[in-house]
């Protein structure tokens, strides 16, 4: 009876075995196709970045050193127009205070004149 219930037990741990070197050939399987899937993943990976994004990145550099071209060329305009609108606004104050003098002696000058002539009015009328 010993030696029936050995033979089941063999039997069973004999598929037991069986079946985990299955499961080991079934997950070097995977292993190898997960690798080469990878590898495949990171070869397409590398032409779509030499196909696409590396001229892509060369476009953009050659904009940006453009962009930062005009930035400077702007910077420099900005100083220059800064520079002249002080310029006009000394000029503009000067020119509005030697006006406002000009006119203010022109001024003095018209109301000496005319109380010259009222005064000299008033003479004659009063000596008339």
């Amino acid at each position: 009876m010993n030696a029936g219930n050995l033979d089941t037990t063999n039997l069973l741990l004999g598929i037991m075995a069986a079946v985990s070197v299955l499961e080991a050939l079934v997950l070097i399987g995977v292993g190898v196709m997960a690798y080469r899937l990878y590898s495949q993943t990171m070869t397409t990976i590398r032409e779509l970045e030499a196909r696409q994004i590396a001229p892509l990145v060369t476009r953009v550099n050659a904009l940006m050193t453009r962009v930062d071209a005009i930035l400077g060329d702007v910077k420099e305009v900005t100083g220059r127009v800064s520079d002249r609108t002080e310029r006009v606004d000394a000029a503009i104050r000067s020119t509005t205070s030697t006006v406002s003098s000009r006119v203010h002696r022109v001024l003095t000058l018209v109301h000496s004149a005319r109380a010259a002539v009222d005064g000299f009015l008033h003479r004659r009328a009063e000596h008339a």
